[in-house]
């Protein structure tokens, strides 16, 4: 890379007694900054289903003409996430990151002042592609960093707590728009509020982001913790081209391709299961709109205490594989799916504890896997890695499960559905276990 975006250039490494407490202050700062960076990408991330309403009230677009527009974030998400991956590998995270975020924000400002961004389905379509181009900024850039600030034994607690930001930021969009109607009293604020909001946490991010612990006169991770990876040699510190992260580390990795398939049938229950309750759940078990709401909000959140379990499960209880962890979550989800699948209507207690069960249950697969791409190839190509991951994760898994479960359900009913579902997590278990293995034969570090 070049101009800003190149990676900061290593340093003599230090040999006096700051090196501990520069690392231990350093760490925490750059987690901060990703933290507080990726929870900004989500308040500028899904805005546009805020004012779907008002766009079909007041510019009389329907429901179909909005979901295509719609569209369009996940497919470009899903290409950006693998594509800019690689970009980021060979970048500075410290501008990567905030370019992205800032880019994004100034797509949502269109949105809520320009009339002409909601003149056309066209015109939307494209807006919201640009942005899910520029939001596959975000991941990549907090991948890259967390690999070169924290190592294998330590990752699966510190990736959990970092995953939790998307919750935090995606639930913030509600009350900032909230805020906005009661300063401006109108539906733009849907769009500018929350980029104004993402405008001061990319800069934030800026202050707080630092790139490799080489640029700042640190020793590597793995040397700073004793904690080194079986597979681990010197050249991996030094920049990669994007032939070598392509050809080299990710295109003819065999458990990568295993854990990217697993990621799109994780991915179909996970939006399978959510997209679809509220119909499911008014349809086959007489929910009203009231508890339907609650169902959703309670799926999404109870995923944040579910993940920080997972991590500490799989550095604590498996000793840093990532497999035996995964199987485990998509094992209980299966389970879940099966009760909330065939609890018979009227017991609506039970079908609210098997719908948070599964989101309690399935973010701990899709943190993990993420993970688990970082560490099956070198700290310089995690990007592109993590990337491919979620290339299969939102093409292959987000966008097919409105798709393929909303036809079949046309066709079968809601057991024809289900069954999708239950062979999705029977998929997902089979391909993660293929994984366990090599986990087994090569140990991520020092100590299992």
């Amino acid at each position: 890379m070049y101009g800003i975006f190149k990676p900061a250039a290593h340093r003599d490494t230090r040999s006096d007694d700051r090196v501990d407490a520069d690392y231990k202050r350093l760490r925490w700062q750059v987690f901060a900054g990703i933290f507080i960076g990726y929870a900004g990408y989500y308040l500028v991330r899904k805005n546009f289903s805020l004012a779907v309403p008002f766009l079909i009230e007041e510019e009389g677009y329907s429901r179909g003409e909005l979901g295509i527009a719609m569209s369009a974030v996940s497919i470009a998400y899903g290409l950006s996430k693998f594509l800019m991956g690689s970009v980021s590998d060979r970048s500075n995270p410290r501008f990567f990151l905030p370019a992205g975020l800032l880019m994004s924000a100034g797509i949502m400002f269109l949105f809520g002042f320009q009339p002409w961004a909601t003149s056309s389905v066209a015109i939307m379509f494209i807006l919201l592609f640009l942005n899910g181009w520029v939001q596959g900024m975000g991941w990549p850039a907090c991948g890259r960093t967390m690999v070169h600030w924290y190592s294998g034994n330590e990752r699966g607690r510190v990736v959990s707590f970092w995953n939790v930001a998307h919750n935090i930021g995606g639930g913030l969009i509600g009350p900032l728009f909230v805020l906005g109607m009661g300063w401006f009293n109108e539906w733009h604020s849907a769009f500018y509020v929350p980029a104004a909001a993402a405008t001061g946490v990319a800069f934030i991010a800026f202050l707080l982001l630092r790139d490799t612990p080489q640029s700042c006169g640190l020793p590597t991770i793995e040397a700073y913790r004793d904690d080194y990876p079986h597979d681990y040699e010197a050249r991996h510190e030094q920049e990669f081209s994007a032939r070598e992260i392509f050809l080299q580390h990710v295109l003819n990795n065999r458990l990568l391709w295993f854990i990217a398939v697993a990621n799109a049938f994780v991915y179909l229950i996970r939006y399978g299961v959510l997209d679809w309750a509220p119909t499911y759940l008014s349809e086959a078990k007489g929910f009203t709109v009231d508890q339907s709401s609650w169902a959703y909000f309670l799926y999404e959140w109870a995923g944040i205490p579910g993940t920080l379990l997972c991590g500490y499960i799989s550095d604590r209880w498996f000793r840093g594989r990532r497999a035996p962890a995964g199987m485990l979550f998509m094992s209980l989800v299966l389970i879940a799916v099966v009760v909330y699948w065939l609890n018979p209507p009227g017991n609506p207690d039970v079908d609210m504890a098997a719908l948070v069960a599964i989101g309690f249950l399935i973010y701990g697969p899709v943190m993990l896997i993420g993970l688990h791409a970082l560490e099956l190839v070198p700290k310089k190509a995690a990007g592109t890695a993590a990337g491919l991951t979620g290339l299969f994760g939102y093409l292959g898994g987000a966008v097919v499960a409105n798709i393929a479960i909303g036809f079949t359900v046309d066709a079968y009913g809601w057991d024809g559905g289900f069954i999708l579902l239950v062979a999705g997590c029977v998929a997902a278990i089979v391909l993660i276990g293929m994984t366990r293995r090599s986990e087994l034969e090569h140990p991520l570090a020092k100590g299992r």
